[in-house]
């Protein structure tokens, strides 16, 4: 009979759940329990909500813990406890959302892995989907990491590459690599672990997103690098200019003209093409509507 490995899950993002899927559904494990972040609020109504990690656990019919910080999280006790629990076979790791100390990154029989939207060690950090389109990146991919206590910087289990074309998006490659994580990490935990060390070399960092990595300035910036912030930084921070004291939020671009969009000059004597914009407290209109907007106001 083949062996079943015992598995504690810790994933809080959608893009961590068809991982979870994945390996729940995979006769050669078991899902021992979730992990995941507290419900935050949510929404105009700051509703509590649970994570999407949550709401698929509770489908599957998982246990699930959420401590506030993984460093105060204690394994409940109870009589029956099986001691897989304690000690899995893996620790898996998919955008949780926290660092982990090192009693709990040793706690596995075999290793503790993770699943990272970049080709390790290019982009370790918090947003690698972000900031390979912001950098202009021909190709990024998923890498299984064995995990060690500096960020990102584990041993090389297994990568899969995949294409960035000049109108991929950041939530278009997020579902794609979330997808092709999970493939890759069921195949990488169902074979003998094979880690290579990472090139110490051409290590690359990105940082957590905020709103000032979504201002655009088009009397500075070239068409091209307003349009990858745009592809890249919707729907989170967002992309604002400033127009002749106008400020707006750009929400699709091109790099040719469209139908309804309008041509918005930039810095060395390109143009980018503004596709659908909003105003301050407006909805989403499209660039020839807002130029319009712009003239009669």
């Amino acid at each position: 009979m083949a062996k079943v490995h015992p598995i504690i899950f810790l994933g809080t993002s959608a893009f961590a759940v068809p991982s979870l899927r994945a390996l729940a559904g995979d006769p050669s494990f078991k899902i021992d329990l979730v992990i995941t972040q507290p419900d935050r609020p949510a929404g105009r109504g700051k509703k509590m909500t649970p994570s999407p990690i949550k709401m698929l656990a509770k489908d599957l019919g998982l246990p699930i813990a959420q401590p506030e910080s993984i460093n105060e999280w204690r394994q409940p006790a109870t009589s029956n406890q099986q001691p897989a629990t304690f000690r899995p076979d893996f620790l898996v790791v998919v955008s949780y959302g926290q660092i982990l100390p090192l009693a709990i990154l040793n706690a596995p029989v075999i290793a503790p892995v993770n699943v990272h939207a970049s080709l390790l060690p290019r982009w370790r950090g918090a947003s690698p989907i972000q900031h390979a389109i912001l950098a202009g990146d021909k190709e990024t991919g998923v890498t299984v990491q064995r995990m060690v206590k500096e960020l990102d910087a584990g041993p090389i289990l297994a990568q899969e590459k995949t294409a960035i074309d000049g109108r991929t998006t950041a939530p278009h490659l997020h579902d794609r690599l979330a997808t092709m994580g999970a493939d890759l990490l069921t195949r990488t935990l169902n074979a003998p672990l094979s880690p290579v060390e990472q090139d110490e070399i051409n290590i690359t960092f990105c940082k957590k997103l905020t709103r000032e990595d979504g201002k655009a300035d088009p009397a500075s910036m070239a068409a091209e690098e307003i349009d990858r912030r745009v592809r890249a930084l919707n729907p989170w921070p967002g992309v604002t200019a400033d127009v002749n004291g106008q400020t707006f939020k750009i929400l699709a671009a091109e790099l040719t003209a469209t139908k309804d969009s309008f041509p918005l000059p930039c810095a060395k004597d390109t143009v980018l093409h503004l596709v659908s914009v909003q105003m301050p407290g407006g909805k989403p209109i499209s660039g020839a509507e807002w130029a319009r907007r712009k003239v009669r106001g």
